[in-house]
């Protein structure tokens, strides 16, 4: 048997450790008690949105959902890189990213409730919607890449997904034509070390899913994907990069799936809580706050007021949510074709009359 090929790892871009201790020289951003401060509160709103997305599921009235706990800062750090003309292009733990980029909450209840309203978004129309199907949008995110470089636009295509993607054709493919043709297209993996049940090292015997960035001829990072500092100031540097013309990156975020893989998983069937409990410590809102109140005078009374001021905005977007009525049955028929083949038409006459 030949032994996988082995190669030196650097260590993970990071700029604080789990006790939000500062490592190295930290951006200019991170010097800002404003900037940190309106990191830490779209984290805290993108769980607080989980948690009654949860709730909501459980009760019956949300569909099947996919929690981003502890993997906030993957997709706050990325959007706070990103400009408003460049195109986001995320999978389905992305809420807070999609919040920050002008997706209400509203908006994102209704699509995971199964509704088409809310993919249609009243503040974000380049935006793509939430992306199920495993790395299919990493092709979708090329052609945006290349549309971009024909019409000679400073805009950069962004697209998110988790390690199991890597493993599918699709993205490496489209990471191909992002080297081959230097297109405007930063891939960020959100690295939680599980595709459902299946463990990192079950899929891939590459050493990190950056590398993977070698074969296509762009630039692959590992970063610490629970420092959203460091997941920030990562994008940031890949998206002036692709602006300038030096073409696409690829960034492997390390992190850890801290729950189930969605609200239709129970991951206690393939792992148990020994394993899980050491990485609490690690995970990013704790991290940021930490540093916070060593580094940055957080009070108690902010850290109070924050929650409430969380609490109620979710709540309200859940109670608007709640009184929306529903869309006729036929609506399932309203998204698929600019006109319906015989077949389909007949069936949406069909739930119409019933």
């Amino acid at each position: 048997m030949v032994d996988s090929v082995q190669i030196t790892v650097p260590e993970p871009l990071r700029f604080l450790t789990p006790e939000g201790e500062v490592v190295g020289d930290l951006p200019d951003f991170a010097h800002d008690r404003d900037s940190l401060v309106s990191m830490y509160r779209a984290m805290m709103l993108t769980r607080t949105f989980d948690t009654k997305a949860i709730a909501l599921q459980r009760t019956g009235r949300l569909g099947t959902y996919g929690s981003s706990l502890g993997q906030e800062a993957i997709g706050i750090g990325t959007a706070f890189a990103m400009r408003d003309e460049d195109v986001f292009l995320p999978s389905f733990r992305e809420h807070g990213a999609q919040m920050l980029r002008g997706v209400s909450l509203e908006e994102l209840f209704l699509f995971w409730a199964g509704d088409e309203r809310g993919n249609a978004f009243a503040e974000q129309a380049q935006d793509f919607p939430v992306c199920i199907p495993v790395a299919s949008h990493f092709p979708h995110a090329a052609g945006v890449a290349l549309a971009i470089a024909q019409r000679s636009e400073a805009r950069v295509a962004v697209a998110v997904a988790g390690d199991g993607a890597t493993s599918k054709g699709d993205f490496y493919e489209a990471l191909n034509l992002v080297g081959v043709w230097r297109l405007p297209a930063v891939f960020v993996i959100n690295n939680n070390q599980w595709a459902i049940s299946v463990r990192r090292s079950d899929q891939s015997a590459a050493q990190t899913l950056a590398q993977k960035a070698v074969a296509a001829g762009v630039p692959g990072k590992i970063v610490d994907g629970n420092d959203v500092i460091a997941v920030r100031a990562a994008v940031a540097e890949a998206l002036d990069n692709a602006r300038v013309g030096k073409g696409g990156s690829l960034i492997e975020c390390q992190t850890y799936r801290l729950g189930d893989h969605t609200t239709a998983d129970d991951a206690s069937r393939y792992r148990d809580d020994e394993e899980v409990s050491p990485h609490w410590r690690e995970e990013p809102i704790a991290r940021l706050r930490n540093h916070l109140v060593a580094h940055h005078g957080w009070s108690r009374e902010e850290e109070k007021a924050l929650l409430h001021e969380s609490d109620t905005c979710v709540n309200a977007a859940a109670e608007a949510y709640l009184t929306i009525e529903p869309e006729p049955a036929r609506a399932m028929f309203d998204h698929l074709f600019a006109e319906l083949p015989a077949n389909l038409a007949f069936q949406a006459e069909e739930v119409a009359d019933g």
